[in-house]
């Protein structure tokens, strides 16, 4: 598994949107914040998906911090690959990995 580099973000606080920051951990963990307007009804579903993408990408060791307005999986997918890739300064996308 593999560190990111730094603290990102990708994402905005509009409605159908998430706002995603993740950061680099000592431990070697994923952990997941969320703030959903939907927790209640799709917040295990939320969390697996961010757990899956993350995992897809090889990435541990990093915090996720997630304020959701409602977004759609595709959205909160694309959000999360953009801050890790931002988080590693990825020059060459590895667009098998996404």
């Amino acid at each position: 598994m593999n560190k990111i580099k730094k603290r990102a973000y990708a994402g905005t606080l509009e409605s159908s949107d998430a706002f995603i920051e993740i950061e680099p951990i000592e431990e070697d963990e994923i952990r997941i914040e969320l703030q959903s307007s939907v927790e209640e009804m799709y917040g295990d579903d939320i969390r697996d998906l961010i757990a899956k993408v993350i995992k897809e990408m090889d990435i541990s060791y990093i915090s996720v911090r997630v304020q959701d307005k409602g977004a759609l999986d595709y959205v909160i997918k694309a959000r999360l690959q953009a801050a890790i890739l931002r988080a590693n300064d990825d020059k060459k996308i590895k667009w098998d990995k996404l």
